[in-house]
């Protein structure tokens, strides 16, 4: 190659689009396109008009809701309720861009108790689709008809109430309809819109038709029953309940234990105020809730409801509503992980306890979950009867939370710090003999253990150095004892540390590290926090920051790692859930090692004694890595082994 040669270079671009953009003047958009883009943003697919006229229909007072659909709801989408219906006057005026009845000023936009409040829902779906609106007034003599493309308004019959039909949707912008999927899709998309709605609003009927056969129908009646009905009756067999309450706030639902959970996060469900929301701060904190009992990649399943004050939550910062931003993140973030952790803490053997022979009957009540809506809010103390806590360890559970300290914080006798922790470690191995029965608490000998008075009822033999078998009045019970005491031991590691301040480590030489303007004005800001956490943290200069001591225990790991991912969660989440989680790594690791091997041979005191320790130990059901613990074989299910009974 001749280096003296010139370096060919891409020609250079030729005609108009060599010349600079000619400039264009600024103007008004017109309505039309105006109304084209509000609807992009609205309506996405034909789940999304379902999602705004149920919206309408609950606001209006709807105690039942039809909707009818026809292929998936492109070709026609129908809502009618049983509501309050709009004068024939205020019929036009509904359909005009921002035009509502549910917001007056800046002051009720700020605390806004409705389900729909920006008036742009009815103009943007007729905008992209052929459109009437039906309705009769309480007390009119008739109903009136509009069509939304027309402007005609006709005569009607029917009941009080309204009826919205959306036919073609997006058939003046075919480009957009060509992003719709299959029918099926569409349609499993708009059942799962009505879902949603169902799951807060027990107290209203709902049925779906698609194409003349009906495909959903849930009755109105208790919230036990609808939350079975949606979400089956398997979910609330393994689930708990999650109630709490602090201040203005209050949290309540059901939460799925680790072993329903699932491959996929398609049911999880969140409420604020009686609307469904996604919001990655509560759904970061409901996960870190689970991150003891949770198995690899797993998803729990549940269902929570968020009652906070109108004014210190913002709905209005998403076009479809379905996001919203709180005065106080991280408080929330707090909240919710400490409420669905203690509800997580109590193991199963107390509801085996706590078990009586007969079912009890599905109660009447009917309170919703979003009655701060309808005017019926429950009163405090007096959730809906599906979430208040079923024993004992819960009502404890509750009653720490309302001091604020997360119950296995409240239930620690006596902090130590970091330094001692290693010290406890050292006490807790192999060679370590496991709890015994207290002959001063009238424990009988291991021969002669009654199979009631213990949920995880008397050992009765080992098998290959790895399970124990335990007998209790339901039937066989099966513990990996590794497993199990891996828990046992981890959980009294975490007692032992507790909420003493943690102990920091000085830096011969500091750590220096570039950093954003973020991390910079987050170890400003926090600098007291980061204090406590064991750590000191300082600028250097705007974009440098030093690192002079780091805490103790975290010795061999990456320091810079750490206070980026500190300063990170402080910005958003609780300010010590990440060292909390680096520090638990530890303990887990050491809990591991600490706890009684496989193939070591127990006697019938020391399994009784760790079967005892089970009982008494919180999230024993799964060791420190998610798996299960142990497992119940009911005498129903050992008689169908043997086909015993047929």
């Amino acid at each position: 190659m001749d280096v003296s040669s010139p370096v060919s270079l891409p020609p250079a671009p030729s005609g108009a689009a060599a010349q600079p953009a000619a400039r264009r003047a600024i103007r008004e958009l017109p309505d039309e396109l105006i109304s084209q883009i509000a609807a992009g943003e609205v309506v996405e697919r034909p789940a999304s008009v379902v999602r705004e006229l149920v919206d309408n229909a609950l606001d209006a007072g709807a105690s039942q809701i039809q909707v009818k659909l026809m292929a998936g709801g492109v070709r026609a989408i129908v809502v009618e309720d049983d509501g309050l219906g709009i004068p024939i006057e205020e019929l036009p005026l509904a359909l005009k861009r921002h035009a509502t009845s549910k917001i007056r000023n800046l002051d009720e936009l700020e605390s806004v108790a409705t389900m729909g409040f920006r008036g742009e829902a009815l103009a943007a779906i007729s905008s992209v689709a052929e459109m009437a609106v039906s309705s009769r007034f309480e007390g009119a003599p008739h109903a009136h008809r509009l069509d939304a493309r027309s402007g005609e308004l006709q005569p009607a019959a029917r009941a009080r109430g309204t009826s919205v039909e959306v036919r073609e949707l997006f058939f003046s912008t075919p480009a957009r309809r060509k992003f719709l999927k299959t029918d099926a899709t569409e349609l499993a998309h708009c059942l799962e819109s009505v879902r949603r709605h169902a799951l807060a609003r027990p107290d209203v009927a709902f049925s779906v038709w698609h194409e003349g056969k009906l495909v959903e129908q849930l009755r109105a009646g208790a919230s036990e029953q609808r939350l079975s009905d949606v979400l089956g009756a398997e979910f609330m067999a393994a689930s708990r309940p999650v109630y709490a309450e602090a201040g203005p706030l209050r949290i309540y639902g059901r939460a799925g234990l680790p072993e329903a959970a699932r491959s996929r996060a398609d049911m999880q469900y969140v409420y604020v105020n009686g609307r469904y929301v996604r919001d990655k701060l509560i759904a970061h904190g409901i996960r870190s809730a689970y991150e003891d009992v949770l198995h690899g990649n797993r998803q729990p399943c549940y269902v929570l409801f968020i009652e906070i004050a109108p004014d210190r939550v913002d709905v209005n910062v998403h076009p479809t509503k379905i996001e919203v931003r709180f005065r106080d993140g991280r408080e929330m973030h707090q909240q919710v992980r400490y409420a669905v952790q203690d509800a997580l803490a109590a193991s199963r053997s107390n509801e085996i306890a706590a078990a009586e022979p007969a079912q009890a009957s599905i109660s009447s009540d009917t309170e919703s979950a979003a009655s701060v809506i309808t005017g019926t809010r429950p009163s405090p103390g007096n959730p809906p009867v599906w979430f208040k806590p079923a024993t004992a360890q819960a009502e404890e559970s509750r009653a720490a939370y309302n001091s604020g300290v997360p119950s296995w914080r409240s239930n620690t006798q006596s902090s130590l710090g970091l330094s001692e922790v290693a010290t406890l470690y050292g006490q807790t191995s192999a060679t370590l003999p496991l709890a015994r029965p207290d002959p001063a608490a009238g424990e009988a000998p291991a021969q002669t253990l009654p199979t009631h008075d213990w949920p995880l009822g008397r050992a009765i033999a080992q098998i290959q150095g790895v399970y124990v078998l335990a007998e209790n009045a339901q039937g066989l019970i099966i513990v990996d004892m590794h497993a199990a005491h891996e828990r046992v031991v981890y959980e009294r590691l975490k007692a032992s540390l507790g909420s003493a301040k943690i102990e920091s480590q000085p830096l011969l030489i500091p750590i220096t590290f570039a950093a954003t303007a973020a991390e910079i004005a987050a170890a400003e800001a926090h600098a007291s926090t980061l204090e406590r956490l064991g750590m000191d943290v300082a600028p250097l200069s705007a974009k440098v920051l030093a690192v002079r001591a780091r805490p103790a225990l975290l010795m061999g790991g990456d320091v810079v790692d750490l206070v980026r991912g500190v300063l990170a969660e402080l910005g958003q989440f609780d300010a010590s859930h990440a060292i909390e989680r680096a520090q638990h790594e530890i303990l887990a690791t050491m809990a591991c090692h600490g706890a009684v091997r496989a193939n070591r041979q127990l006697s019938l005191e020391e399994m009784n004694g760790l079967l005892r320790d089970m009982e008494r130990t919180e999230r024993a059901d799964q060791c420190n890595h998610g798996r299960p613990t142990w497992r119940q074989l009911t005498m129903r299910e050992l008689d169908a082994l043997f086909l015993r009974g047929r």
